[in-house]
Protein backbone atom coordinates (compact mmCIF):
# COMPACT_ATOMS: atom_id res chain seq x y z
CA UNK A 1 0.00 0.00 0.00
CA UNK A 2 1.19 3.20 -0.82
CA UNK A 3 1.41 5.66 2.34
CA UNK A 4 -0.56 8.82 2.78
CA UNK A 5 0.65 11.40 0.24
CA UNK A 6 -0.57 14.26 3.16
CA UNK A 7 1.87 16.35 4.28
CA UNK A 8 2.95 15.96 8.36
CA UNK A 9 1.81 19.30 9.73
CA UNK A 10 5.57 19.63 11.74
CA UNK A 11 8.76 18.00 12.08
CA UNK A 12 11.31 19.11 14.19
CA UNK A 13 14.87 17.55 14.17
CA UNK A 14 17.13 18.64 17.06
CA UNK A 15 20.66 17.41 17.47
CA UNK A 16 21.78 17.12 13.80
CA UNK A 17 24.66 18.19 12.02
CA UNK A 18 23.00 20.60 9.08
CA UNK A 19 24.39 21.17 5.64
CA UNK A 20 22.97 24.20 4.28
CA UNK A 21 24.53 25.86 1.10
CA UNK A 22 27.21 27.27 2.88
CA UNK A 23 27.78 25.94 5.96
CA UNK A 24 27.87 23.12 8.73
CA UNK A 25 25.26 23.85 11.56
CA UNK A 26 26.54 22.01 14.60
CA UNK A 27 24.32 20.62 17.23
CA UNK A 28 21.29 22.51 14.79
CA UNK A 29 17.50 21.71 14.84
CA UNK A 30 14.98 21.95 11.97
CA UNK A 31 11.49 22.91 11.69
CA UNK A 32 9.47 22.06 9.07
CA UNK A 33 5.71 22.46 8.32
CA UNK A 34 3.33 21.48 5.97
CA UNK A 35 6.17 19.99 3.94
CA UNK A 36 8.43 22.86 3.66
CA UNK A 37 11.41 24.24 5.94
CA UNK A 38 10.06 26.93 7.98
CA UNK A 39 13.78 27.29 9.57
CA UNK A 40 17.42 26.45 11.01
CA UNK A 41 18.19 26.48 14.18
CA UNK A 42 21.57 27.03 16.08
CA UNK A 43 22.02 25.56 19.05
CA UNK A 44 21.62 28.62 21.08
CA UNK A 45 18.25 29.32 19.67
CA UNK A 46 17.15 26.33 21.09
CA UNK A 47 15.32 27.58 23.89
CA UNK A 48 12.64 28.77 22.02
CA UNK A 49 11.44 25.86 20.47
CA UNK A 50 8.84 23.55 21.96
CA UNK A 51 10.87 19.93 21.63
CA UNK A 52 7.70 18.02 22.04
CA UNK A 53 7.29 15.16 19.56
CA UNK A 54 11.07 16.33 18.46
CA UNK A 55 13.47 14.07 16.45
CA UNK A 56 16.54 13.68 18.14
CA UNK A 57 19.37 12.83 15.38
CA UNK A 58 22.45 12.73 18.22
CA UNK A 59 24.96 13.86 15.98
CA UNK A 60 23.82 12.52 12.87
CA UNK A 61 24.04 14.29 9.36
CA UNK A 62 20.82 16.15 8.18
CA UNK A 63 21.36 16.29 4.47
CA UNK A 64 19.42 17.28 1.62
CA UNK A 65 17.79 14.34 -0.41
CA UNK A 66 19.54 12.93 -3.35
CA UNK A 67 18.83 13.96 -6.75
CA UNK A 68 19.68 11.02 -9.46
CA UNK A 69 19.44 12.87 -13.27
CA UNK A 70 20.40 9.50 -14.73
CA UNK A 71 18.79 6.16 -13.23
CA UNK A 72 17.31 3.40 -15.63
CA UNK A 73 15.35 1.40 -13.16
CA UNK A 74 15.57 -0.83 -9.67
CA UNK A 75 13.98 -3.60 -8.11
CA UNK A 76 13.20 -5.71 -11.07
CA UNK A 77 11.73 -2.45 -12.64
CA UNK A 78 12.67 -0.50 -15.46
CA UNK A 79 11.33 2.91 -16.12
CA UNK A 80 10.95 1.43 -20.35
CA UNK A 81 8.03 -1.06 -18.88
CA UNK A 82 6.06 2.53 -18.98
CA UNK A 83 3.75 1.48 -15.95
CA UNK A 84 2.46 2.92 -12.65
CA UNK A 85 3.30 -0.55 -10.96
CA UNK A 86 6.92 -0.15 -12.48
CA UNK A 87 7.21 3.37 -11.71
CA UNK A 88 6.19 3.12 -8.34
CA UNK A 89 8.61 0.28 -7.73
CA UNK A 90 11.49 2.11 -9.21
CA UNK A 91 10.80 5.67 -6.84
CA UNK A 92 10.20 3.34 -3.38
CA UNK A 93 13.33 1.37 -4.39
CA UNK A 94 15.58 4.29 -4.46
CA UNK A 95 13.76 6.19 -1.94
CA UNK A 96 15.09 3.67 0.99
CA UNK A 97 18.96 4.20 -0.46
CA UNK A 98 18.38 8.03 -0.20
CA UNK A 99 17.02 9.54 -3.15
CA UNK A 100 14.04 11.90 -3.02
CA UNK A 101 13.86 12.97 -6.62
CA UNK A 102 14.86 11.38 -9.99
CA UNK A 103 14.47 11.62 -13.29
CA UNK A 104 12.85 8.71 -15.55
CA UNK A 105 15.67 7.62 -17.61
CA UNK A 106 14.99 5.87 -21.45
CA UNK A 107 17.10 3.84 -23.42
CA UNK A 108 18.13 3.58 -27.19
CA UNK A 109 14.36 2.33 -28.03
CA UNK A 110 12.02 3.10 -31.04
CA UNK A 111 9.20 6.15 -31.43
CA UNK A 112 6.33 4.05 -30.06
CA UNK A 113 7.78 2.88 -26.88
CA UNK A 114 10.04 6.15 -25.79
CA UNK A 115 6.31 7.49 -26.13
CA UNK A 116 4.76 5.48 -23.83
CA UNK A 117 7.58 5.99 -21.06
CA UNK A 118 6.87 9.96 -21.38
CA UNK A 119 3.04 9.40 -21.12
CA UNK A 120 3.74 7.10 -18.26
CA UNK A 121 5.45 9.31 -16.59
CA UNK A 122 3.35 12.16 -17.01
CA UNK A 123 0.07 10.54 -15.54
CA UNK A 124 2.06 9.28 -12.55
CA UNK A 125 3.51 12.96 -11.73
CA UNK A 126 -0.16 14.11 -12.32
CA UNK A 127 -1.48 11.33 -10.10
CA UNK A 128 0.69 11.83 -7.08
CA UNK A 129 3.72 10.29 -6.24
CA UNK A 130 4.51 8.93 -2.80
CA UNK A 131 7.86 8.03 -2.47
CA UNK A 132 11.18 9.68 -4.49
CA UNK A 133 9.74 12.52 -6.57
CA UNK A 134 9.68 12.26 -10.31
CA UNK A 135 10.50 15.50 -11.65
CA UNK A 136 11.08 14.82 -15.46
CA UNK A 137 12.52 12.57 -17.82
CA UNK A 138 15.85 12.22 -19.23
CA UNK A 139 16.23 10.73 -22.95
CA UNK A 140 19.36 8.43 -23.59
CA UNK A 141 19.41 8.03 -27.00
CA UNK A 142 18.43 7.30 -29.62
CA UNK A 143 20.17 9.75 -31.62
CA UNK A 144 23.51 8.10 -30.39
CA UNK A 145 26.42 6.87 -31.89
CA UNK A 146 26.15 3.12 -33.43
CA UNK A 147 30.59 2.97 -32.32
CA UNK A 148 29.72 3.93 -28.75
CA UNK A 149 26.42 1.91 -28.16
CA UNK A 150 27.89 0.31 -25.18
CA UNK A 151 24.23 -1.12 -23.75
CA UNK A 152 22.29 0.60 -25.92
CA UNK A 153 20.49 -1.56 -28.32
CA UNK A 154 21.85 -0.78 -32.01
CA UNK A 155 18.51 -1.64 -33.46
CA UNK A 156 16.79 1.79 -32.60
CA UNK A 157 19.50 4.42 -32.74
CA UNK A 158 18.59 6.78 -35.10
CA UNK A 159 19.82 9.94 -36.65
CA UNK A 160 18.82 13.12 -35.23
CA UNK A 161 15.90 15.27 -35.41
CA UNK A 162 13.92 17.44 -33.64
CA UNK A 163 10.49 16.53 -34.62
CA UNK A 164 10.09 13.39 -32.33
CA UNK A 165 10.89 16.26 -29.63
CA UNK A 166 8.43 18.92 -30.87
CA UNK A 167 5.27 16.64 -30.34
CA UNK A 168 6.61 15.46 -26.87
CA UNK A 169 7.11 19.47 -26.21
CA UNK A 170 3.91 20.51 -27.63
CA UNK A 171 1.81 17.69 -25.78
CA UNK A 172 3.72 17.26 -22.37
CA UNK A 173 5.82 20.78 -22.03
CA UNK A 174 8.46 20.83 -19.02
CA UNK A 175 8.54 17.32 -18.77
CA UNK A 176 11.44 16.56 -20.68
CA UNK A 177 14.21 17.69 -18.80
CA UNK A 178 17.46 16.52 -20.74
CA UNK A 179 18.59 14.59 -23.74
CA UNK A 180 21.55 12.76 -24.36
CA UNK A 181 22.77 12.27 -27.98
CA UNK A 182 26.12 12.36 -30.09
CA UNK A 183 27.12 15.70 -30.98
CA UNK A 184 29.16 14.78 -34.27
CA UNK A 185 26.54 12.54 -35.87
CA UNK A 186 24.42 14.15 -38.81
CA UNK A 187 21.80 17.08 -37.44
CA UNK A 188 22.71 16.86 -33.64
CA UNK A 189 23.95 20.42 -33.85
CA UNK A 190 20.67 21.54 -34.92
CA UNK A 191 19.05 19.53 -32.25
CA UNK A 192 21.41 20.78 -29.51
CA UNK A 193 20.07 24.52 -30.18
CA UNK A 194 16.58 23.46 -30.33
CA UNK A 195 17.29 21.83 -27.20
CA UNK A 196 18.79 24.91 -25.77
CA UNK A 197 15.97 26.86 -26.80
CA UNK A 198 13.08 25.28 -24.87
CA UNK A 199 15.36 24.63 -22.10
CA UNK A 200 16.53 21.23 -21.74
CA UNK A 201 19.68 20.28 -21.44
CA UNK A 202 21.43 18.83 -24.41
CA UNK A 203 24.19 16.20 -22.74
CA UNK A 204 27.21 14.61 -25.09
CA UNK A 205 26.93 10.38 -24.35
CA UNK A 206 27.17 7.06 -26.16
CA UNK A 207 29.45 9.89 -28.17
CA UNK A 208 32.69 9.78 -30.52
CA UNK A 209 32.84 13.58 -31.05
CA UNK A 210 36.37 14.78 -30.86
CA UNK A 211 37.85 17.77 -29.15
CA UNK A 212 36.60 20.23 -31.64
CA UNK A 213 33.16 18.96 -32.64
CA UNK A 214 32.00 19.62 -28.19
CA UNK A 215 33.23 22.70 -28.37
CA UNK A 216 31.45 23.46 -31.23
CA UNK A 217 28.44 21.67 -29.60
CA UNK A 218 28.75 23.64 -26.19
CA UNK A 219 28.44 26.86 -28.61
CA UNK A 220 25.30 25.32 -30.19
CA UNK A 221 23.91 24.70 -26.14
CA UNK A 222 25.39 21.63 -25.16
CA UNK A 223 25.73 21.76 -21.23
CA UNK A 224 26.47 17.75 -19.99
CA UNK A 225 28.38 14.61 -20.37
CA UNK A 226 26.68 11.44 -19.07
CA UNK A 227 28.46 8.90 -16.85
CA UNK A 228 31.48 10.66 -18.04
CA UNK A 229 34.56 8.41 -19.56
CA UNK A 230 32.01 5.69 -20.26
CA UNK A 231 31.17 5.42 -24.15
CA UNK A 232 32.82 8.44 -25.41
CA UNK A 233 36.25 8.94 -26.71
CA UNK A 234 38.72 9.17 -24.19
CA UNK A 235 41.38 11.62 -23.11
CA UNK A 236 45.12 11.08 -25.27
CA UNK A 237 47.62 14.19 -24.89
CA UNK A 238 47.26 15.08 -28.80
CA UNK A 239 43.81 14.02 -29.03
CA UNK A 240 41.84 15.02 -25.91
CA UNK A 241 38.35 13.93 -27.32
CA UNK A 242 35.25 14.31 -25.47
CA UNK A 243 36.74 13.48 -22.46
CA UNK A 244 39.19 16.26 -22.75
CA UNK A 245 36.65 18.68 -23.58
CA UNK A 246 33.88 17.77 -20.39
CA UNK A 247 37.25 17.84 -18.11
CA UNK A 248 38.66 21.59 -19.53
CA UNK A 249 34.95 23.35 -20.23
CA UNK A 250 33.65 24.63 -17.13
CA UNK A 251 30.13 24.95 -19.13
CA UNK A 252 30.17 21.21 -19.26
CA UNK A 253 28.29 20.06 -15.92
CA UNK A 254 30.08 15.90 -15.81
CA UNK A 255 28.35 12.87 -14.58
CA UNK A 256 30.08 10.17 -12.75
CA UNK A 257 28.80 6.96 -11.61
CA UNK A 258 31.18 6.77 -8.41
CA UNK A 259 31.46 2.97 -8.08
CA UNK A 260 35.29 2.29 -8.13
CA UNK A 261 33.91 -0.17 -11.58
CA UNK A 262 32.63 1.75 -14.04
CA UNK A 263 35.95 4.57 -13.26
CA UNK A 264 38.65 4.05 -11.66
CA UNK A 265 39.26 5.64 -8.12
CA UNK A 266 42.19 8.02 -9.38
CA UNK A 267 39.67 9.55 -12.67
CA UNK A 268 36.86 9.83 -9.97
CA UNK A 269 39.89 12.17 -8.26
CA UNK A 270 40.65 14.04 -11.60
CA UNK A 271 36.64 14.50 -12.37
CA UNK A 272 36.49 16.26 -8.68
CA UNK A 273 39.46 18.68 -9.00
CA UNK A 274 38.51 19.84 -12.20
CA UNK A 275 34.93 20.39 -11.78
CA UNK A 276 35.09 22.64 -9.01
CA UNK A 277 32.38 24.99 -10.38
CA UNK A 278 29.31 23.78 -9.55
CA UNK A 279 29.25 21.01 -12.29
CA UNK A 280 30.20 17.74 -11.38
CA UNK A 281 26.85 15.44 -10.98
CA UNK A 282 26.70 11.95 -8.98
CA UNK A 283 24.44 9.58 -10.63
CA UNK A 284 23.52 5.71 -10.24
CA UNK A 285 22.94 4.59 -14.06
CA UNK A 286 21.14 1.76 -11.90
CA UNK A 287 19.38 -0.24 -13.93
CA UNK A 288 16.15 -3.06 -12.88
CA UNK A 289 18.95 -5.19 -11.32
CA UNK A 290 19.27 -2.79 -8.62
CA UNK A 291 18.90 -3.96 -5.15
CA UNK A 292 18.39 -7.50 -6.50
CA UNK A 293 20.73 -10.69 -6.91
CA UNK A 294 23.21 -12.11 -9.32
CA UNK A 295 21.51 -13.46 -12.28
CA UNK A 296 20.32 -12.94 -15.64
CA UNK A 297 18.38 -9.67 -16.58
CA UNK A 298 17.42 -7.39 -19.76
CA UNK A 299 18.01 -3.70 -20.51
CA UNK A 300 16.57 -2.19 -23.52
CA UNK A 301 15.97 -5.64 -24.98
CA UNK A 302 19.26 -6.68 -24.69
CA UNK A 303 20.32 -9.58 -22.53
CA UNK A 304 22.02 -8.82 -19.49
CA UNK A 305 24.14 -10.89 -16.53
CA UNK A 306 24.85 -9.35 -13.20
CA UNK A 307 27.90 -11.08 -11.33
CA UNK A 308 28.90 -9.79 -8.13
CA UNK A 309 26.98 -6.73 -8.55
CA UNK A 310 28.31 -5.82 -11.69
CA UNK A 311 25.95 -5.88 -14.93
CA UNK A 312 27.39 -6.59 -18.47
CA UNK A 313 25.62 -7.56 -21.47
CA UNK A 314 25.77 -11.36 -22.15
CA UNK A 315 27.07 -10.58 -25.48
CA UNK A 316 30.08 -8.44 -25.82
CA UNK A 317 30.85 -7.70 -22.16
CA UNK A 318 30.34 -4.00 -22.46
CA UNK A 319 29.17 -2.80 -18.63
CA UNK A 320 25.48 -2.17 -18.46
CA UNK A 321 24.20 0.27 -16.14
CA UNK A 322 25.16 -0.41 -12.31
CA UNK A 323 23.27 -1.83 -9.60
CA UNK A 324 24.75 1.46 -7.47
CA UNK A 325 22.56 3.43 -5.47
CA UNK A 326 23.31 7.18 -4.16
CA UNK A 327 23.92 6.42 -0.81
CA UNK A 328 26.83 4.55 -1.95
CA UNK A 329 28.01 6.33 -4.39
CA UNK A 330 28.19 8.98 -1.44
CA UNK A 331 29.87 6.75 0.71
CA UNK A 332 32.22 6.19 -2.00
CA UNK A 333 33.07 9.81 -2.91
CA UNK A 334 33.49 10.93 0.41
CA UNK A 335 35.69 7.64 1.84
CA UNK A 336 37.36 6.55 -0.89
CA UNK A 337 37.98 10.00 -3.26
CA UNK A 338 38.55 11.77 0.21
CA UNK A 339 36.04 14.33 -0.43
CA UNK A 340 33.75 16.11 2.25
CA UNK A 341 30.59 15.26 3.21
CA UNK A 342 29.48 18.55 2.43
CA UNK A 343 31.27 18.30 -0.81
CA UNK A 344 29.80 15.09 -1.18
CA UNK A 345 26.06 16.91 -0.79
CA UNK A 346 26.80 19.05 -3.86
CA UNK A 347 27.54 16.70 -5.86
CA UNK A 348 24.18 14.52 -4.94
CA UNK A 349 22.01 17.55 -4.39
CA UNK A 350 22.84 20.94 -5.05
CA UNK A 351 24.54 20.55 -8.30
CA UNK A 352 21.96 18.43 -10.31
CA UNK A 353 19.20 20.57 -8.70
CA UNK A 354 20.93 24.11 -10.44
CA UNK A 355 21.83 21.82 -13.46
CA UNK A 356 17.58 20.38 -13.81
CA UNK A 357 16.20 24.02 -12.91
CA UNK A 358 14.56 22.96 -9.33
CA UNK A 359 17.00 24.54 -7.03
CA UNK A 360 14.13 26.77 -6.13
CA UNK A 361 12.91 24.20 -4.40
CA UNK A 362 15.04 21.39 -3.83
CA UNK A 363 18.59 20.58 -3.55
CA UNK A 364 19.44 22.32 -0.78
CA UNK A 365 18.35 22.64 3.18
CA UNK A 366 17.19 26.22 3.25
CA UNK A 367 13.86 28.09 4.33
CA UNK A 368 10.88 27.68 2.23
CA UNK A 369 12.15 24.86 0.08
CA UNK A 370 10.35 21.06 0.22
CA UNK A 371 11.14 19.17 3.43
CA UNK A 372 13.44 16.27 1.25
CA UNK A 373 15.95 15.67 3.72
CA UNK A 374 18.03 12.57 5.38
CA UNK A 375 19.25 11.64 8.51
CA UNK A 376 23.02 10.00 8.22
CA UNK A 377 25.03 8.47 10.90
CA UNK A 378 28.43 9.67 10.85
CA UNK A 379 29.60 6.37 9.67
CA UNK A 380 27.10 7.32 6.46
CA UNK A 381 24.48 4.93 7.15
CA UNK A 382 21.35 6.46 6.06
CA UNK A 383 18.79 6.60 9.12
CA UNK A 384 15.91 8.12 8.15
CA UNK A 385 14.39 9.61 4.80
CA UNK A 386 11.59 12.42 4.64
CA UNK A 387 10.01 13.68 1.17
CA UNK A 388 7.97 16.78 1.29
CA UNK A 389 7.38 16.33 4.85
CA UNK A 390 6.54 12.47 4.73
CA UNK A 391 9.02 9.97 6.26
CA UNK A 392 9.70 6.99 3.91
CA UNK A 393 9.84 3.51 4.97
CA UNK A 394 13.77 2.42 4.73
CA UNK A 395 12.57 -1.48 4.22
CA UNK A 396 12.44 -2.24 0.74
CA UNK A 397 8.69 -4.25 0.71
CA UNK A 398 8.57 -7.62 -1.76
Amino acid sequence: MSPSTSAQERILIVNARIVTENTIVDNGALLAVDGRIERIYKAHELAELDLTGAVDAQGSWLLPGFIDVHVHGGYGADFMDASAESLETITRFHSTKGTTAMLATSVTASREALDAVITATDAYIRGGMPYAQLIGVHLEGPFISPKWSGAQNPEFISLPTSEWLEDWHARFPGLIKMMTLAPEREGAMNVIQWLSDHGIVAAAGHTDADYETIQRAVEHGLSHAVHTFNAMTPLHHRNPGTAGAVLTDPRIHAEIIADGVHVHPAGVQLLTQTKQQHNLIMITDAISAAGLEDGDYKLGGLDVIMKDGICRLKEGGSLAGSTLTMIDAFKFMVNKIGVSVQQASEYASGNPARQMGVADRMGSIARGKQADFLLVSPSLDLERAWVLGRELSLVTEA
